[in-house]
Order: structure tokens, then sequence, then C-alpha cells
């Protein structure tokens, strides 16, 4: 029997492990604050709120990648992932937050329930696996970056294009006269030139944090326009503690527990995927047990995110792609990069910083992010047989044609029950579900193991996006 050390448990020099993990989190930071930013936003939170948020999604950031790569009796699955907010969570969230009756304390009772939810569910996901064949993973993918495309339109625009202000005690949407300001949109121009550059002429370490390195290059012009200012970041301290239900109590209700139950089952297949390409990448098998336990690190990670303020966590496909391109396979250079995390979680003025920037900056890095997200979809489409299966052609086109609806025709839904509403909101969700009922209705259910070999495969042609 040999004794030889995996290169998945391999440690290396501090120095090396200190490099390697602060790489991974540059090529994770921008997409790991964009979800608190976009709630945060959403709910018209106060700057001061929005730095907390980002704080505490950062510090759960970190505990959550620590769970997965470290390992605890039946949790983890110990290979080397970074931990982030999935975007699937963002289309839901944002119905919540637009609704008076759930609000912020509502989404965090959603997050808590889905955690709850993964743990009990990740023995019984795998089984699932069939469900989700490339034509579904790949819509649903395809229709996350599609919604969230909207996003980054309006970040590059300057905000929303109209406000809701009361008049008279009434509320009304006016013009945003910010909106479409030359000057935003030749910084988030800028930043997005930059960002392609960079991704054209960069290699290797600069090409990986295109991204980030864009956003402090808009962020460096904006301050010396004028537009990004410093005084919340002067103010803020430079060390907090990140304290549990910050905002109160959370709030449960059924129907946001049901969809982010639903967000979570997505959120948990893709992460399915994740690791079976990891397994490849690394040369670790991944059997059952280790899915499970990677599976239940993911719900552990979302019930944490919502008892420390933040939201559902998932694997990040982009450090996935970072351990296929740098060949660095030790799972203690994530656990070093989960550590960077909790440590930037845990320094406010960090967070008020990150705050700080514009959203133009924000837009030009956005329209890449979201983008790259459809594009993953697109290109894991790309593996699927449409010329001796058309059906196939039916799933996406209906499912995409579900997604568009609230997107296109916000009213669209407004006649069916109120408590309906932020499942029917959600483009996301109506594109999985109609998907996944589509499929099984002109394909069938494939068997297991062809199930995991397309997941793996699917993965893999994602990562490299």
């Amino acid at each position: 029997m040999s004794s030889e050390i995996h290169p998945v448990d391999q440690t290396l020099p501090a120095p090396r492990l200190l490099a390697l993990g602060l790489q991974h989190v540059l090529v994770m930071y921008a997409g790991a604050v964009a979800v608190p930013l976009i709630i945060g936003r959403a709910l018209k939170l106060p700057p001061e709120d929005v730095a907390f948020l980002i704080s505490a999604d950062l510090f759960a950031c970190g505990i959550a990648t620590l769970v997965q790569c470290l390992g605890f009796p039946g949790v983890g699955i110990r290979l080397p992932v970074m931990m982030g907010v999935t975007f699937a969570s963002v289309g839901p969230m944002l119905s919540m937050a637009a609704s008076p009756d759930i609000g912020l304390l509502g989404i965090y009772g959603s997050v808590i329930a889905a955690g709850i939810f993964g743990i009990l569910a990740a023995p019984f996901i795998s089984r699932l696996l069939p469900l989700f064949p490339p034509v579904v993973t790949g819509t649903i993918i395809l229709v996350i970056g599609i919604s969230l495309m909207r996003v980054g339109i309006n970040w590059a625009g300057g905000g929303l294009p109209t406000l809701t202000k009361m008049v008279d005690g009434v509320p009304g949407a006016f013009p945003n006269p910010a909106y479409g300001q030359l000057q935003g949109l030749g910084i988030a121009l800028f930043v997005l030139l930059v960002i392609l550059g960079l991704i054209k002429w960069g290699s290797g370490f600069v090409a990986n944090v295109a991204v980030l390195l864009g956003i402090v290059a808009g962020a460096i012009v904006a301050a010396a326009l004028g537009v990004m200012h410093f005084d919340k970041v002067a103010a803020a301290s430079w060390g907090a503690l990140v304290i549990p239900f910050h905002f109160g109590m959370p709030k449960f209700q059924l129907v946001p527990i049901i969809t982010m139950c639903i967000v979570m089952i997505v959120v948990m297949i893709e992460s399915l995927g994740m690791f079976l390409a990891l397994g490849e990448i690394t040369g670790k098998k991944v059997d059952r047990d280790a899915l499970t336990r990677g599976l239940r690190a993911d719900g552990v990670g979302t019930l944490l995110g919502g008892i420390f303020n933040t939201f559902p966590y998932t694997s990040f496909s982009q450090n996935v792609g970072l351990v296929s391109v740098t060949g660095v396979r030790s799972r203690w250079v994530t656990v070093t990069g989960g550590v960077i995390m909790l440590l930037l979680g845990l320094l406010p003025k960090m967070a008020a910083l990150v705050e700080a920037v514009p959203l133009v900056v924000l837009g030009g890095a956005g329209l890449v992010m979201f983008g790259m997200v459809a594009a993953t979809g697109a290109r894991i489409l790309a593996t699927v047989d449409f010329k001796n299966n058309q059906s196939n052609l039916f799933v996406v086109a209906i499912s995409v044609g579900f997604g568009m609806i609230p997107l296109v025709a916000p009213n669209f839904f407004k006649n069916l029950p109120h408590d309906l509403h932020p499942l029917l909101e959600s483009g996301i969700l109506l594109s999985a579900l109609v998907a996944v009922i589509l499929n099984a209705f002109f394909n069938g259910f494939g068997d297991k193991a062809s199930a995991e070999a397309d997941a793996a495969a699917a993965a893999s042609s994602a990562q490299h996006v």
C-alpha cells in the first residue's frame, strides 16, 4: 500500500500558499461582492448597511470555503474549492426584495431554511442528476446570464432608469437624471476596454484577474473625475465583528422558502457537475459519499450565510478553472484563500471601499461577468445533440421564452395569486422548471452513469469559459 500523499492533500511552503491563495481570492473577489451589492441596492439600504453586507459576505465566504476544503465528519469534499454566493439566487431574491411583506428578513429566513433543506437533501440530490442533462443545465445557466445582464446594463447606465419617490403620500415613478450620463457611460466603456485588453494581451495571473484590475482602473478614473467619494471609507473602522442576525430575527414564510429551496436544488446540481469536473482535474476519485459531503457543505455554507446576514453559497466555477490552468491541486491553497476572505470580512474599511465604487464602474465589469455566465450556458449547450434530436431545440426555445417573461413583461402574471409572485417573477426558476419538465417529456430519464458523465463534461466545458 502506497503511503504517497495525493497532490490534493500536499502542503506547500507558506509564501507560495499565501501567493496562490491570494490569487484565488482575486479571481473570485469581484463576483463574490456582486450579489450583496445587487441586493443591498435593490433594498435601498444605506451605504453603511451595504458595506456591512459585503463584510458579512466575505466573512461567510471564508467560513464556507474552510468547511468545504478542510472537511469535518460528514461535511466537506476536501478538494480545492472556493465558495461564494451563487448568482442563481439573485433573481428570486430581487423579487423578494421588491415585496414589502418579505424584505431582507424574509430573504434571510428563506436562506436559512434552504440551508437546512440542502443539508438534509444532500444524500438524495445525486439521484436527481438524470433530470439535469446538459440541455437543461446549459439552458438554466444561459437564462441566469441573460437575466443578470439587465443588472449589468443598468449599472453601466448609473442605476435604475426610473426612481420611485413619494409625492403627497403616493409612490410615483420619475426619470433618474443620473441615468445614461455621457461621463458615466464613458467610465463604464473604459472599464470594459481595460478588461478586454488585459484578457487579450495579459497572460497567466494578470488575465485571471482582468475583471478586478479593470474595476481598480475604473475606480481610479472615477476618483480623478470626482465621481467616487471616500467619506464613508474614512469613517469606517479598521476592524469589527460580523454579528449574527445583525438586521433582526429572520422571517420564515412558505412561498419564499419553497422558492429558495428550488434554487438550492439547482445550485446543488451545478455543484455536482463542478465536483465531478474537479475530481477529473485533480485526479482524485469523487464517489457518492464525497459528493454527499460536498453538497452537504453547500447546505452548511448557506445556513451559515443566513445566520451571518448573507446569502446562498456554492463552489465558484472560475476557481475550478484556475486549478486547471495553474496545475496546483493542493486544497491547502484554497484553505489559505478562505482564511484571507475571512480576514477581509473583519475589515469594514475594505468593505466600505468596495461599496464606494460607483455603479458605472461596476457596470463595465458587470457586462463581462454576467455575459460570461450566459456564455458558459451557451458553451454547455454546444455539447448538446440538436441535429439528431431536434426535440432538444424545443426544450431550449420554450424554456428561454418562459425565462424572458419577467424581463420583457413584468406584469404578465399580475392577476395570479400574490404569494406566487416571488416564483413567477424569477425568469431563472421559470426556465429551470420548464426545462426539466420538457426534457422529461421529450427525452425521458437517462441512467445515472451517463448523467454523471454528462455533468462532468458540461462542467469541464464551463470552467474553460
